[in-house]
């Protein structure tokens, strides 16, 4: 089954068309015929018989070879139309046998190329045969007989490589639709991998920062409403410290919306903001927080900034919220390339091999890998470590 012959036209119609017109054309311009004067009535009818084929192949050919079914029994009818036509326009003035230019090419649009040359090597026998009828075998019809061996040969060369041009041309069409559908298949796909992974980067940033602070107030808050009347005093302190707290939620929402760096580190230093983490947790907990930090971490990019305030934010809201720890251990440290966040407790600990039930671990695991880090957690009775390496 053939595909569409659609790259023919509509410039075929009109090189066919031209074919046929100058096969007119030299109708009324050929000297003789069969070496006989040719008459006006002979000149008439082949003129008729032309623009009968140029009618042919434009209401019934064309439209077959746009088709490109080169088993249709519609083909064969009409090659069979244009043999008919074709043979008594060259009876009556052989100069129609340079109408073959046109002829040729179309069997290869209908047939394949092994019926095709069939029909080419018909059309081809009409000049000589005739001759033959009407001189016998004599030069003219040797000479005719080899201009019609050439004609078919180099017609079927030309066939079959323009057929297999216009195959070449279907298939890298077929490809390319292919590739077209592919690339809109991938594409699809980068937009859902690009929307999970927003979604989890939302999901981390709300877990480390707006769950944490919510749940630092509703603490704060419960502390200040069991002292009311009891300790004044630290009851404003507890109201004070959820107020503040507060306001920092609320410009981590605003940065978390606006995609920027954490607040925390918008006006002052990672150990400053790690300081302040610490004793928000000692003022709600009650446990005590010790941090040490290297007095020169040296520059350090935002992305390791974030990976590391966040990692030790989620570790001190563990360990307020999980660990029934007395005291705990902040340390940041550069070494070498990389830069060093180890958090450690002396609490109860907690079973590693147990699924986890919140998104923290998986969070922080998830940032660090981002970027090329590694976290590490040893967990046991006597307390959890947790160390967290990042590139610097």
């Amino acid at each position: 089954m053939r595909g569409p012959s659609g790259d023919w036209f509509p410039s075929g119609d009109r090189i066919f068309i031209a074919g046929y017109a100058a096969g007119v054309a030299l109708v009324w311009s050929a000297p003789g015929a069969w070496a006989a004067p040719v008459g006006m009535g002979p000149r008439i009818g082949a003129t008729v018989l032309m623009v009968a084929l140029a009618a042919w192949w434009y209401w019934f050919g064309s439209r077959l070879a746009r088709a490109g079914d080169d088993r249709s029994w519609r083909g064969p009818v009409y090659l069979l139309g244009v043999l008919t036509l074709f043979a008594p326009a060259v009876a009556l003035v052989p100069a129609c046998t340079w109408v073959l230019f046109a002829l040729c090419p179309q069997p290869y649009m209908l047939r394949t190329p092994r019926l095709a040359l069939r029909w080419v090597a018909a059309f081809n026998a009409v000049p000589p045969l005739l001759v033959l009828h009407y001189a016998g075998v004599t030069r003219p019809f040797w000479t005719q007989l080899m201009i019609a061996v050439v004609a078919i040969a180099f017609a079927h060369f030309l066939g079959t490589s323009i057929e297999r041009i216009m195959s070449q041309s279907r298939e890298r069409a077929l490809l390319i639709r292919d590739l077209e559908t592919s690339r809109a298949e991938v594409a699809a796909l980068h937009r859902e991998a690009g929307a999970a992974a927003e979604r989890e980067r939302l999901a981390a940033e709300i877990h480390d920062t707006l769950a944490q602070g919510f749940t630092s107030i509703l603490t704060l808050i419960q502390a200040a409403d069991s002292q009311i009347g009891a300790d004044p005093d630290r009851t404003r302190a507890h109201l004070g410290l959820a107020a503040e707290t507060a306001r920092e939620n609320l410009a981590e929402a605003r940065a978390l919306v606006g995609a920027l760096a954490p607040p925390a580190l918008d006006s002052s230093s990672l150990a400053e903001a790690l300081r302040r983490q610490a004793a928000r947790l000692s003022a709600q907990s009650g446990i005590s927080v010790e941090v040490d930090t290297d007095d020169e971490l040296g520059p350090l990019g935002t992305p390791a900034q974030v990976v590391l305030l966040r990692a030790a934010q989620e570790a001190m809201a563990n360990v307020g919220k999980h660990s029934g720890a007395r005291s705990a251990v902040v340390r940041l440290v550069r070494r070498g390339a990389a830069v060093h966040l180890t958090v450690s407790d002396d609490g109860d600990g907690f079973d590693p091999s147990a699924p986890p039930t919140g998104f923290g671990l998986r969070g922080m695991r998830a940032r660090a890998e981002e970027i090329g880090g590694t976290l590490d957690i040893a967990t046991g009775p006597g307390g959890t470590v947790l160390r967290l390496e990042v590139p610097a």
